[in-house]
C-alpha cells in the first residue's frame, strides 16, 4: 500500500508539475503574442526617423574605399523647434570635415506622419532658410545661444523636396526608404530642369542619401553617378589622422562640382 500511494503521490506531482510548465508557456506565448502585435503609432515612426537623422555623421568611410567620387562631409543634426501639431523641426547642415564652421548646405527638415490617404509612414520634407548666416553651426552651440524656437518657425522658407518614407521589410538592412515624388522638385542648378532625392535610413542611425539633377532630356547632370553617399556615425577615435587627404577640403577648381551634388535647389 505505501508504495502504490507513493506512486500516486509521484503522478500527482507530476501532473501538477505539467500543468505549471503548460501554464507557463502558454502566459509567454501569449505574451510575446501581444509584443509581437503591438502597432507602431504615426508618430512613433516620425519620432523613429527624427532620432535616426539627428547627430553628427560622416562619409570617410565611403570616401576611403573611393575617394575618386566621393568626399570626406560631415553632417550635422539636431532639433531646433516643434509645430503645434506634432511635427519635428531639425536644423540639417553640411561641411568638409576640415572646415565644419564653413557648411556649404544648410536647411530645416520637417519630419511628420504621412498623410493617412497616402501609403507611407513618413513625410520628410525640406526647406530653405531665410538666414542661413544667422544659423551656421546651429547645433554646436550652446541652446542659449541659437535662433529661438519662434524665430526658427518664423525663418522656415520655401519649401524644396518631399520625401516619402515607408518602413523597409523584413530582412532588409533599412528600417525606412523612400524618395521624392515621381518628376522630383524643380531646379536650375547647372543646367538641370527637376532634381530628385532617395533616402535610406539605415540600421545604427546610419543615413544612404542620393541627390541628383536632370536636364529636360532625362540626362543626369549633377550629384554623383555610382550610388547614394552613406554617412554613418563615428568615434571620435577614428578621426584622429587629421593629416589624410581625405580631411582637407578639394581645390577651388573642384569645389563647384563637389557642391552641385548636394544642392537640391538655388
Amino acid at each position: 500500500m505505501a508504495k502504490e500511494s507513493d506512486s500516486n503521490d509521484s503522478n500527482g506531482w507530476n501532473r501538477a508539475r505539467g500543468l505549471v510548465v503548460k501554464s507557463l508557456i502558454l502566459l509567454g506565448g501569449a505574451l510575446l503574442v501581444k509584443r509581437l502585435s503591438k502597432s507602431t503609432t504615426r508618430w512613433d515612426h516620425a519620432r523613429i526617423v527624427s532620432q535616426s537623422l539627428a547627430g553628427e555623421k560622416y562619409s570617410k568611410e565611403q570616401a576611403s574605399r573611393d575617394p575618386d567620387n566621393y568626399f570626406n562631409i560631415r553632417t550635422l543634426t539636431c532639433p531646433a523647434a516643434e509645430l503645434v501639431d506634432g511635427s519635428k523641426v531639425l536644423y540639417f547642415e553640411q561641411a568638409f570635415w576640415r572646415t565644419p564652421q564653413k557648411p556649404f548646405r544648410q536647411r530645416f527638415l520637417m519630419v511628420k506622419p504621412c498623410p493617412k490617404e497616402l501609403k507611407c509612414d513618413v513625410e520628410l520634407n525640406t526647406y530653405a532658410i531665410r538666414d542661413m548666416e544667422e544659423y551656421k553651426n546651429f547645433c554646436d552651440r550652446s541652446k542659449d545661444q541659437r535662433p529661438q524656437q519662434e524665430e526658427v518657425i518664423g525663418d522656415i522658407a520655401e519649401p524644396l523636396t518631399t520625401i516619402h518614407l515607408k518602413r523597409c521589410p523584413r530582412g532588409k538592412r533599412c528600417l525606412y526608404e523612400g524618395s521624392t515624388p515621381p518628376g522630383g522638385f524643380p531646379n536650375s542648378w547647372n543646367g538641370a530642369s527637376y532634381c530628385t532625392t532617395e533616402l535610406a535610413v539605415m540600421k545604427n542611425k546610419e543615413i544612404h542619401t542620393w541627390d541628383r539633377g536632370y536636364d529636360d532630356d532625362g540626362n543626369q547632370v549633377w550629384g554623383p553617378k555610382e550610388g547614394p553617399y552613406e554617412f554613418k556615425p563615428a568615434p571620435t577615435s577614428s578621426f584622429n589622422d587629421t593629416l589624410s587627404p581625405l580631411n582637407f577640403p578639394p581645390p577651388p577648381s573642384m569645389e563647384r562640382r563637389i557642391e552641385g551634388s548636394f544642392i537640391l535647389q538655388e
